[in-house]
């Protein structure tokens, strides 16, 4: 088998026009999906039980139904309900982009609620009591203290909830948006080589991987140093 590199060459700018829609939905859905994720991490951690059920169904329906599902049933299913089409939504609705971000924001929002939670449980005592001590309130208790510690030591487990994100917003492809699994997509279906396509959205991906991986390494090495063993 020969690998046909002239096609590639030639589809080179697809690939980068798709590599910038697939790097626009996955900061958009993160930045959103965290806005709406911090709230509910406290909400989880909440000693009401009303608060703590909501936050927890919330996240247990969006965790346990598939990505795909959501994404269709907000694509398309949406669509079939006349008051939606009517109402000043639509113009949103009917995008494609919007769509994708949405489901994709909603997705992660709920994993990383999850991961804000965990940290927050973890938090030593030691924190806890030396802040009561100091006089602070629970409200800047959590501003200057527990948040701030519990958002640097989820970074490890947020790092992959990127990861993730970055794989999963190739189901963008799916309702017509030409990311980097649309590109191939698009060069399997006009020269019908479906591995040189999907080989080089496969390398695309490896490269963001590795970057996003590389970021977070420097990140962990800044934010969690004072985690690291001391040396005698």
């Amino acid at each position: 088998m020969i690998f046909d590199y002239n096609v590639i060459y030639e589809a080179l700018p697809l690939y980068f026009s798709g590599l910038l829609t697939t790097l626009k939905l996955l900061a958009l859905s993160l930045f959103f999906g965290l806005l709406v994720a911090l709230p509910l991490g406290l909400m989880r951690v909440s000693k009401q039980p009303l608060v703590n059920m909501s936050a927890w169904l919330y996240t247990y329906v969006i965790r346990g139904t598939p990505m795909l599902v959501q994404l269709f049933l907000i694509y398309y299913g949406l669509a079939q309900f006349e008051a939606v089409r009517e109402s000043f939504l639509w113009p949103w609705l009917s995008s494609a982009t919007f769509c994708a971000c949405l489901a994709f924001a909603i997705n992660t929002s709920a994993y990383t609620a999850e991961i804000i939670a965990g940290s927050l449980k973890a938090t030593p005592n030691g924190e806890i009591e030396a802040a009561k001590a100091m006089g602070m309130s629970r409200f800047k208790m959590y501003k200057r203290i527990l948040l701030p510690s519990a958002l640097r030591r989820a970074l490890p487990q947020y790092s992959n909830e990127v990861i993730m994100m970055l794989q999963t917003t190739s189901l963008a492809s799916i309702v017509t948006l030409i990311d980097i699994t649309g590109a191939a997509r698009t060069v399997n279906a006009q020269y019908y080589l479906p591995f040189e396509a999907y080989i080089t959205a496969g390398a695309f991906y490896l490269c963001l991987t590795f970057i996003l991986v590389r970021l977070f390494k420097l990140a962990e090495g800044r934010w969690l140093r004072y985690l690291a063993p001391r040396k005698h």
